[in-house]
């Protein structure tokens, strides 16, 4: 299997489809998922001519389970050395919740001061902060942080499907049309990363202030948000983010979830595709 090497040496498993000549997409994933996440986006981008690229998280899937630095800095570091030993440019990148505040760190500090990244997309990303504070007050309480703590070092493969089951795809809606191959699939690719990953992880994903990264994108940046999103709250992550975006394009959509990229896939993936190709 593929990986890249990072300078505090934590082997990052990527894959790397399609022409290499051709435009690349780079996706990056959600907490505590996978690249598999992307699949539907990946073959969509593939039949489209697109070179399409994702890789895991340190921690997640096939990387390396390392016991340190689950953070945006190191998050963004990984994603720019794949970008570096691909040799990425004119990228576009794409990310899911805690991989969008990914895409927001990497393309601040890396991708645009490299001249690798064409465009950006956030798919309900957690920037510019989840956390509920005095100046965030349309955050989510840390209480529910310090519940998902407990609920992980408890039980983990329990808590692992009750998300996918309840609020992440909507399934805990009245009338709701429950999948149960994708709240498996949710729990294969959970539980195929590490626990003290994942547990460093709702710290990063939480916590991190991004507001200075959305602010230095100059790249066109399309925020893209479930309406009835029940793990990153519109009115603190989209909202926000769009004004804090120097040349940010948001589109909401009634009545979709925070895993609207799987159970939307076709809705959001012509979206995407209009946007890149504009």
């Amino acid at each position: 299997m593929p990986f890249v090497t990072t300078q505090d040496d934590v082997e990052i498993f990527y894959k790397d489809w399609g022409p290499k000549e051709a435009q690349p997409i780079v996706f990056h994933h959600g907490w505590p998922l996978s690249s598999d996440d992307w699949d539907a986006q990946m073959l969509f981008f593939l039949s489209h001519g697109f070179r399409v690229v994702a890789h895991d998280r340190r921690g997640h899937g096939r990387s390396a389970q390392v016991d340190h630095s689950h953070d945006m800095d190191h998050y963004a570091a990984d994603a720019a050395a794949v970008a570096a030993a691909l040799d990425l440019r004119n990228a576009v990148h794409i990310g899911h919740s805690t991989g969008g505040g990914e895409v927001a760190r990497y393309v601040a500090r890396h991708g645009e001061p490299e001249g690798r990244v064409a465009k950006a997309v956030l798919v309900a990303a957690v920037p510019p902060l989840m956390l509920k504070t005095d100046d965030n007050p349309e955050g989510t309480p840390r209480e529910v942080f310090d519940g998902f703590r407990a609920a992980l070092a408890g039980n983990r493969a329990q808590f692992f499907r009750d998300v996918p089951a309840g609020p992440f795809y909507g399934f805990n809606r009245e009338d709701a049309e429950t999948m149960e191959g994708v709240i498996q699939n949710w729990w294969r690719q959970g539980m195929m990363g590490g626990a003290k990953a994942h547990y460093d992880g709702i710290e990063a994903f939480s916590e991190t202030d991004q507001t200075e990264d959305l602010k230095a994108i100059t790249v066109p940046t399309l925020v893209l948000h479930g309406e009835d999103d029940q793990i990153v709250p519109i009115a603190a992550s989209a909202h926000k983010a769009i004004d804090l975006l120097a040349n940010g394009t948001l589109k909401t959509y009634p009545g979709l979830s925070h895993g609207m990229l799987t159970v939307n896939a076709d809705q959001l993936n012509a979206d995407m595709l209009e946007f890149i190709t504009g």
